[in-house]
């Protein structure tokens, strides 16, 4: 079955810097594209980024455009959200997504998420 697992998160100073990491299995990776989420408390879940199966194609919130990049290795099945210039807003659960063909349906698969918190 479809597993994600989120790594990277942690405790860090505004405008400092952290790199979160997916990894993936159970299905075709370079076949997906990928999706990095964050929830912050009493917020809804948003959508950070998403890259193509390829990786040729990026998308941003306006939030965090210019300071965070996703990126992928499909040789190593997993996906990166590098985060700069990290302000106090950005503190959150970031989750890791997929939309994976399963029997004709696209089914969405989320990892346990790994917490940010940006704080001095």
């Amino acid at each position: 079955q479809v597993q994600l697992v989120e790594s990277g998160g942690g405790l860090v100073q505004p405008a400092g810097s952290l790199r979160l990491s997916c990894a993936a299995s159970g299905f075709t990776f370079s076949n997906y594209a990928m999706y990095w989420y964050r929830q912050a408390p009493g917020k809804e879940r948003e959508l950070v980024a998403s890259i193509s199966n390829t990786g040729t194609i990026r998308n941003y919130s306006d939030s965090v455009k210019g300071r965070f990049t996703i990126s992928r290795d499909n040789a190593k099945n997993a996906v990166y959200l590098q985060m700069n210039n990290l302000k106090y807003e950005d503190t959150a659960v970031y989750y890791c997504k997929a939309l994976v063909a399963i029997r004709g349906t696209l089914v969405g698969s989320w990892g346990q998420g790994t917490q940010v918190t940006v704080s001095s």
